[in-house]
């Protein structure tokens, strides 16, 4: 049962999650930001792929480590002319040289890798003097009592929800990998329980 369920149940969930309208809105807000040649970090069922400017991306190379949601990504809506690249990775070892991206998107991503750090370590050794980190991401609320309760909801909503964290630090988390944060904006989503609700996004650059 749990096979089937991370194989036909969970990409769906994911993709549906990952694609409300308050989610649709913040992540509308990121990706027409991003140029050059781009790596997304979990594009997931390719939520973000309508959003891009072929214009200003040369390319768009992403990793995702589902099969199912690659499947999901590759026939996902997008503007014509845009070069996509499909690989199979994870965050946490990235398969490509030092510096050779210009720009790095990541929404809804940071929740579920398994190790923030090393994610965010190989984003910067990938990125370019200067490059770009996009992010958008659901984390842990300032507030107490949301906070509270995001740690105890947290052990089964993993379970359900392919490993997300709801109460992991997101702005913090970034600065503290060697990144410079130039612009952060933050709020609870409308009609989103605030245990899921707590959004951070912005730009970041190597420091």
């Amino acid at each position: 049962m749990a096979g089937f369920y991370q194989k036909h149940i969970l990409p769906r969930f994911i993709g549906c999650a990952c694609g409300t309208k308050p989610i649709m809105k913040q992540r509308a807000k990121i990706v027409p930001k991003a140029a050059g040649d781009v790596l997304e970090l979990g594009i997931g069922a390719g939520h973000n792929l309508a959003f891009y400017d072929p214009a200003a991306v040369t390319g768009v190379t992403a990793i995702e480590p589902s099969a199912e949601l690659r499947a999901a990504a590759a026939v996902a809506p997008r503007a014509p002319g845009l070069r996509l690249d499909l690989q199979d990775g994870v965050g946490e070892a990235l398969p490509f040289d030092a510096g050779r991206f210009d720009c790095i998107v990541c929404t809804y991503t940071l929740c579920t890798v398994g190790d923030v750090a090393a994610t965010l370590c190989e984003a910067r050794r990938v990125l370019k003097p200067g490059g770009t980190l996009l992010f958008c991401e659901h984390g842990l609320a300032p507030d107490a009592t949301v906070a509270r309760w995001q740690r105890r909801i947290d052990p089964v909503w993993k379970r359900i929800a392919g490993g997300c964290h709801l109460s992991r630090p997101v702005a913090s988390a970034i600065a503290a990998q060697g990144f410079a944060i130039e612009r952060l904006d933050t709020m609870y989503l409308p009609g989103t329980p605030r245990f899921a609700g707590w959004n951070e996004w912005g730009t970041a650059r190597p420091a």
